[in-house]
């Protein structure tokens, strides 16, 4: 049995975190971790109590809205909007943290997590806009892409 490495590690959980979005269209999961342990997770969907997509239906698809485009028609929060709500209910700082994720991320969360004082970005999966890479380099926050972790979990019964 192959221990997973940490990036590995991190985004696998990133993609079980994912699991619980209630988006039609992409399932979006990151994990905040500092200094190999995780202070907290977020998924894409509707806020606390509102009506998520599952039940009312996408309205960027009902509008033929492409993705990677206006934001504001949506009813989720995304992933890593969720990470930064859920430190600061917590009161976690961000500052010096990584970020795993399923996606990278939209320039929108790209600004709030420049302000959050991450230091790295890791994901497996692309995002159809990439404006985010300037801001990152502008802002010296480390961004990479790591193979997608396997499905499967290894565990001995």
């Amino acid at each position: 049995m192959k221990r997973p490495e940490i990036d590995e590690y991190f985004l696998k959980l990133a993609a079980v975190v994912a699991e619980r979005s209630t988006c039609l269209r992409r399932h979006v999961g990151a994990v905040a971790v500092r200094d190999k342990h995780i202070l907290v997770t977020g998924y894409n969907g509707a806020p606390a109590g509102a009506v998520d997509c599952l039940e009312l239906g996408c309205l960027r698809d009902e509008n033929n809205i492409p993705s990677g485009q206006r934001h504001e028609i949506c009813r989720a929060i995304h992933a890593e909007q969720n990470v930064i709500i859920q430190a600061a209910l917590h009161g976690i700082s961000l500052e010096g943290a990584t970020i795993y994720a399923t996606h990278s991320p939209c320039v929108l969360c790209a600004k709030m997590l420049v302000n959050a004082r991450i230091k790295s970005y890791v994901s497996f999966g692309g995002y159809s806009d990439d404006t985010f890479v300037q801001l990152f380099n502008a802002a010296g926050i480390e961004y990479r892409t790591a193979e997608r972790p396997p499905d499967a979990i290894s565990f001995l019964e």
